[in-house]
């Protein structure tokens, strides 16, 4: 069961599209079906399935988040990112896909997402295909 590494430099706060190495990943193990599991081992982070043509929801992904779970100045974890925790708590910290004909079986407007939450930050994410 192949394990890939990656890594990525991020901004404060986003949605970068890793389905680009997700597919290496796939392709690199030669699996064509199977299971593929995308993993972020980090608490202000998480990993997504969201919509891969409309940068707008994206956007709102993180807008949505933002109301959900606003800072708020009677937190009491000294780093002052826990809406960061609390975000990535429900986000999740990886995501399951199916491999089919050699890649991930996603929809036409699907694509995977490490999702920061408190960066910048130089992050991991693993890819474990099965």
């Amino acid at each position: 069961m192949p394990l890939y590494e990656f890594t990525l430099s991020t901004s404060r706060e986003g949605m970068h599209d890793i389905t680009a190495q997700v597919r290496s990943a796939i392709r690199e193990s030669g699996v064509s079906e199977g299971l593929g599991v995308v993993h972020c081992p980090h608490t202000t982070a998480g990993i997504a399935i969201s919509e891969n043509c409309d940068s707008d929801v994206l956007g709102d992904f993180l807008k949505g988040l933002a109301r959900a779970f606003p800072d708020d100045p009677s937190f009491r974890h000294a780093e002052g990112n826990s809406a960061a925790h609390l975000k990535s708590g429900c986000v999740g910290a990886s995501v399951t896909v199916i491999i089919e004909g050699g890649g991930p079986l996603l929809g036409t407007w699907q694509g995977i997402y490490f999702c920061e939450f408190d960066g910048p930050r130089n992050r991991r994410f693993y890819v474990r295909i099965q």
